[in-house]
C-alpha cells in the first residue's frame, strides 16, 4: 500500500491515531520500531537539528534532503510540516512534485506569512495569510498532485494568533471548500477547552488533527470523545534528545571520564543495528568480489656467518639496518601492502626473534636443514594466498605491490637488471623465462619460468630471483602438495633442499611458475658490506 494511502486511512480512522515527531532517519526508525503508524517531519525539530531557528532559516532544500533520509529509513508514511509552503502557490506546486517523488504521504501547510515564525513565539502578534491567497495554495497543491491519495492538510492558526473562534471556523470551511483533505487546528491553551469548543461547532466535513504541545495533560480518551482523527506529538523526540545530550555531556565534562555514563547509554552495537549494518555486510557477500587475506611466510632460520660479530647472539634477519632489524623492515613492507598474518621460521638464536604481531615457528637443526624444510614446517600456513620471503632481503613496497597484482598461481619476483649484482654469477639464483622483460612492455602480461638455478648457460638469462614469491589459493595447494610429495618420497633430500632447488623441482612438474619483472628496488643483505648499500637503495 502506498504511503499516501496509509496516511489517508489514518486520517479517516474511526478512533484517534497517533503520529510521532521525527527529525532524522534515525529518529524516524525509532518511532516506527516503537509502533507508531506514521511520523511527523517537524520543521521545528529539523531546524533545531541544524542549529537553526524555526523561521525558514533552513531552506526547503534542507528540509527535502532530511525528508528523503527519513522516508528511506521507514516503511510507514511521513507527514511533512511544510510551514507556509515555502512561498506562494507556485512554490507549493513545486513542493508537491518533490514530495511525491520522495514517497511522502502528505504535507501540512499553515495560514501564516512567509517566512514563518514558530506559533509559540509571540503567537498573538503574528499576522495570518489572506484567506483567498491561502485557498489558492491549497487548490494549487491538489491540482498538482499526481497521486490521488496524496494528503494536503491545512493548518489553522487563528486561535493561536488571537483571531477568535469565528475566524477559525470561517477559515476551516473555506479551506475544505478549496480541497483540503484534513484540518489541523492549533491552540496554545494549557487546556483542551478551545479545541473542544471548535469541535462542538464543527460540522465534521473533514478530519481534524491536533497538536497538544501545551495541553499535554489531556487524557487521550478525550480526543476520541471529541471526534479528533489524529493526534500529533510534535517535538518530544527532539526535546528529549536535547535533555539527554545536555545531561551526558555535563557528566562527562565534570567527571573527565565516560565510565559513569557508559552504562546509561546504548552500546555502539545498537547504533549499528539501527543503521541496518548487517544488511550491508550480507549485501557485500552478494555484490563484492571477496578478496582473500594474504598471509606472509619469512624464512629466517640461518645465522649469517659473513656478518662477523653482528650475528654473535642473533640471526642475520635481526641485524639492525637504519635503526631496526631487517625482519622488521620486511614486516613493515608486508603490512603496507595488506599482508598482516605473518609467520617467521626462526632457527639460530630464535629467542632473539621478537617482533609484535608475528607467529614464530622454531626450526631445529637449522645448520643442516634448508629453507625448503622450513617451508614444510609452515605447511599449515600454505592454505590460501601467501607471500614467501627470505629473511635477509630488503625491498620496496612498489615491488611487492607489483608482485601481488599478478593473478597467476605461483609468481617469482625477478630483477631483470641482474647484471648489476655480484660479478660471480654462480652465487646468484638466476632464471630463464619464455619471454624477457622487454616483451612485458609491448603488451604481453605474463612470462613463464623455464629454468631456475645457480649455474645457467650464458645466453637467455632473464634475470635474478630476489628471494620473494607469491602464491594464490591454487598456487598454495600446488606448492603444499609438492612439499608433501617430497616428504613422503625422500624426506632427507627435502630437509637439505634450499628454495632454489625446491622451485626447480616444482618447475619439473605440471606446475606453471610465472615471473614478475622489476628493475632493482631491493637489496640482498649477505654481509656487513651490504649494510652500507642500504642508503643508496633508498635514494
Amino acid at each position: 500500500m502506498k504511503n499516501s494511502t496509509k496516511l489517508r486511512e489514518l486520517l479517516s480512522s474511526s478512533s484517534p491515531e497517533m503520529i510521532m515527531e521525527s527529525h532524522s532517519g534515525l529518529s524516524a526508525k525509532i518511532a516506527q520500531e516503537t509502533g507508531f503508524k506514521a511520523v511527523w517531519a517537524s520543521s521545528l525539530s529539523i531546524s533545531a537539528s541544524y542549529g537553526l531557528r524555526d523561521c525558514n532559516e533552513a531552506s526547503w532544500s534542507h528540509i527535502l534532503e532530511t525528508v528523503e533520509f527519513m522516508t528511506d529509513s521507514i516503511d510507514i508514511p511521513l507527514l511533512l510540516d511544510a510551514d507556509t509552503g515555502y512561498g506562494n502557490f507556485n512554490n507549493v506546486r513545486y513542493l508537491v512534485k518533490r514530495l511525491e517523488n520522495r514517497r511522502v504521504g502528505g504535507m501540512c501547510i499553515e495560514d501564516k506569512l512567509f517566512p514563518k515564525t514558530n506559533s509559540f513565539i509571540n503567537g498573538e502578534r503574528q499576522s495570518l495569510a489572506d484567506v483567498d491567497e491561502f485557498c489558492g495554495k491549497i487548490k494549487a497543491a491538489k491540482d498538482t498532485q499526481v497521486d490521488p491519495d496524496f494528503n494536503v492538510i491545512a493548518r489553522i492558526e487563528a486561535l493561536i494568533a488571537g483571531y477568535g473562534m469565528d475566524e477559525a471556523l470561517t477559515r476551516a470551511h473555506k479551506y475544505v471548500d478549496a480541497g483540503a483533505d484534513a484540518l489541523l487546528v492549533h491552540s496554545k491553551s494549557n487546556t483542551v477547552t478551545q479545541i473542544a469548543e471548535f469541535m462542538g461547532l464543527w460540522d465534521q466535513s473533514c478530519p481534524i488533527v491536533v497538536v497538544p504541545t501545551k495541553y499535554y495533560d489531556t487524557p487521550f480518551h478525550v480526543f476520541e470523545d471529541l471526534g479528533i482523527s489524529v493526534v500529533i506529538w510534535a517535538n518530544q523526540m527532539m526535546r528529549a534528545s536535547i535533555t539527554s545530550m545536555q545531561d551526558v555531556t555535563r557528566r562527562i565534562y565534570e567527571s573527565r571520564s565516560i565510565s559513569e555514563v557508559e552504562p546509561t547509554i546504548v552500546p555502539v552495537s545498537e547504533v549499528f543495528r539501527l543503521q541496518n549494518t548487517q544488511e550491508l555486510l550480507e549485501a557485500e557477500l552478494n555484490y563484492l568480489q571477496q578478496i582473500e587475506s594474504v598471509g606472509g611466510i619469512i624464512l629466517a632460520a640461518s645465522k649469517g656467518d659473513d656478518f662477523e660479530g653482528l650475528t654473535k647472539d642473533k640471526p642475520k634477519a635481526m641485524v639492525s639496518v637504519d635503526g631496526k632489524p631487517i625482519l622488521s623492515h620486511i614486516q613493515d613492507t608486508f603490512n603496507q601492502c595488506g599482508v598482516k598474518d605473518i609467520t617467521v621460521l626462526a632457527g639460530y638464536a630464535h629467542e632473539s626473534v621478537k617482533l609484535p604481531n608475528i607467529e614464530k615457528i622454531i626450526v631445529d637443526d637449522w645448520q643442516i636443514n634448508g629453507n625448503a624444510w622450513s617451508l614444510y614446517l609452515a605447511l599449515h600456513k600454505l592454505n590460501g594466498p601467501c607471500v614467501i620471503s627470505f629473511g635477509d632481503i630488503l625491498f620496496d613496497k612498489s615491488l611487492l605491490d607489483h608482485l601481488l597484482d599478478n593473478p597467476d598461481d605461483i609468481v617469482l619476483s625477478v630483477d631483470y637488471t641482474w647484471t648489476n649484482g655480484p660479478s660471480d654469477r654462480n652465487v646468484l639464483p638466476l632464471v630463464q623465462c619464455d619471454a624477457p622483460a622487454s616483451q612485458m612492455f609491448g603488451g604481453r602480461t605474463t612470462s613463464s619460468l623455464t629454468s631456475i638455478g645457480y649455474k645457467l648457460g650464458e645466453s637467455n638469462i632473464s634475470g635474478e630471483w630476489i628471494g620473494l614469491l607469491k602464491v594464490n589459493t591454487q598456487g598454495a595447494k600446488i606448492m603444499s602438495d609438492h612439499l608433501k610429495y617430497l616428504a613422503e618420497t625422500d624426506i632427507n633430500s627435502l630437509r637439505s633442499m634450499d628454495m632454489v632447488s625446491f622451485l626447480h623441482s616444482l618447475s619439473l612438474t605440471t606446475a606453471d611458475l610465472s615471473v614478475s619483472y622489476f628493475p632493482g628496488k631491493w637489496l640482498d643483505v649477505d654481509n656487513s658490506n651490504d649494510l652500507t648499500r642500504y642508503n643508496s637503495m633508498k635514494d
